[in-house]
């Protein structure tokens, strides 16, 4: 038993992971960008594409009920066509959060996805973890 006033390791917090919806292996597509923001913050980042093995050297999967576990994020850089064919599919992974990145979904999507439960944020995923697209050139 540790005394109060004896130190205590402190301990780490699991790593969180994101899923990147439309990731990928073009160097100048924000969904590469994403990729590599993530990974260089420490994320563990699962690239979601369906025919593309891999981005940056992570392995990718086809979709997203490949999934090992629920990730506490999902980006997402899909035409809104795309988006709006997958929104069903996101809502089966209840994420902390899911970011629909400039030009992914129009607000008509947006709305849809809260009405799905899904907890949308209208944003780029990416700033929000203090990084900017410009820092990941092609």
């Amino acid at each position: 038993m540790t005394h109060p006033t004896e130190a205590r390791q402190p301990t780490q917090a699991p790593q969180q992971t994101i899923a990147v919806l439309g990731a990928s292996s073009n160097r100048s597509k924000y969904g590469n960008k994403c990729v590599r923001a993530y990974a260089e913050a420490g994320w563990r980042v699962v690239p979601v594409h369906p025919s593309i093995d891999s981005v940056e050297g992570l392995p990718a999967i086809a979709s997203l009920d490949e999934l090992e576990r629920t990730p506490e994020r999902i980006s997402v850089y899909l035409p809104p066509p795309v988006t709006a064919r997958l929104l069903s599919d996101i809502a089966k992974h209840p994420s902390s959060e899911v970011w629909f990145n400039p030009g992914s979904a129009t607000n008509e999507q947006i709305l849809e996805a809260r009405a799905l439960g899904i907890d949308a944020v209208d944003g780029c995923s990416i700033v929000d973890i203090g990084r900017s697209p410009s820092q990941f050139p092609s």
